[in-house]
């Protein structure tokens, strides 16, 4: 049993001693831990840094990517060189990296399939109270895009397994937290949660400018997943409103046309034929989005199989050859 625990850096040379300085080495029931470091396109010191302190894994950008594709590349690293666990922590050190040995065991374990932790951000004294209210707004609606009951669904400190990693297929590029999550929710993936404390704040977040710039890249990717999975909830609801707000107009105009009232509400049917329209509207795009659903199935499908044909089966068999690591990093 092999562990990546992959750190995504921006320019954190100052940090990155104390994150990996206190990633533990031995884990119950893990036969080796490695570090691996994302470079973002950082400018400073942080690759120096990271070899000094014995770091031999690396993925580096020419330029800054963005932490979802940060993510993607470490993943697909980690999966070539044997990783069966891929632990993702952060380079600011607002996790403690101890708990690395309590958030692989679910899945060591074969209890879970993703394990995530949450920072009580309650607790956190750092955040705002308009802040811990939009975390808990945006965990609640995640978890009705992923029928799950995440107390923390925006927690970056995560453990997937090799399975897991082979059902995800990141899309967005602004974060994969909430993607995966709704991802794994609707393919019925095992996920869990362990509670942890944060860390003393180092830095200010540099994946956003404010909260309202999160809220808003954040709610896209909920929105675009919420299509890709469920695209009945948002486009049903769109078209039984539209339609409703339409027929209003209708039957208050045939009513005074009973009574002989008619003139003079042009405008209420003219705003009715609207709304009418956009219900229809609505109705194509989902059965659009279903037939897509279906190839999107497909097409994931087949990623799956590719996946274990590039680094292996899921779960190692009995009998199976050890997987070549020379060659996978040739390759």
């Amino acid at each position: 049993m092999k562990v990546f625990v992959q750190i995504p850096c921006l320019n954190e040379e100052k940090t990155l001693p104390l994150v990996i300085s206190t990633i533990p080495r031995e884990i119950p029931g893990v036969d080796s831990v490695e570090i691996l470091v994302i470079d973002d396109g950082s400018t400073d010191r942080t690759i120096e840094v990271a070899e000094s302190l014995g770091v031999h894994h690396f993925v580096r950008h020419s330029g800054n990517q963005g932490l979802a594709r940060s993510f993607r590349d470490g993943v697909d690293y980690a999966l070539a060189h044997g990783a069966d666990i891929v632990v993702n922590t952060d380079g600011d050190n607002q996790y403690p990296q101890a708990e690395i040995t309590e958030l692989v065991q679910p899945i060591i374990r074969d209890e879970a399939d993703i394990v995530i932790a949450d920072r009580q951000t309650s607790k956190i004294s750092e955040f705002s109270p308009f802040k811990k209210l939009m975390q808990n707004v945006g965990s609640g609606v995640v978890n009705i895009a992923a029928g799950t009951h995440l107390p923390d669904a925006a927690s970056g400190f995560r453990a997937y397994s090799k399975s897991a990693l082979y059902r995800l297929n990141v899309v967005t590029q602004f974060s994969y937290c909430m993607e995966t999550i709704i991802q794994a929710g609707n393919k019925q993936l095992r996920i869990a949660s362990h509670a942890i404390t944060t860390n003393p704040k180092t830095r200010e977040s540099r994946l956003f400018k404010n909260i309202f710039q999160h809220m808003f890249k954040s709610g896209l990717a909920i929105v675009r997943s919420f299509l890709m999975f469920k695209p009945h909830v948002p486009l049903g609801w769109l078209a039984f409103i539209t339609g409703v707000l339409g027929a209003v107009p209708f039957v208050r105009f045939l009513i005074y046309l009973i009574q002989g009232e008619s003139g003079g509400h042009i405008q209420s049917l003219i705003f009715g034929s609207a709304m009418l329209v956009a219900s229809l509207l609505s109705l194509a795009i989902l059965v659009i989005a279903d037939l897509q659903r279906t190839n999107r199935v497909l097409v994931e499908e087949s990623l799956e199989r590719i996946k274990e044909l590039q680094y292996g089966p899921a779960k190692p068999q009995a009998g199976s050859a050890p997987v070549d690591e020379s060659a996978a990093s040739a390759e």
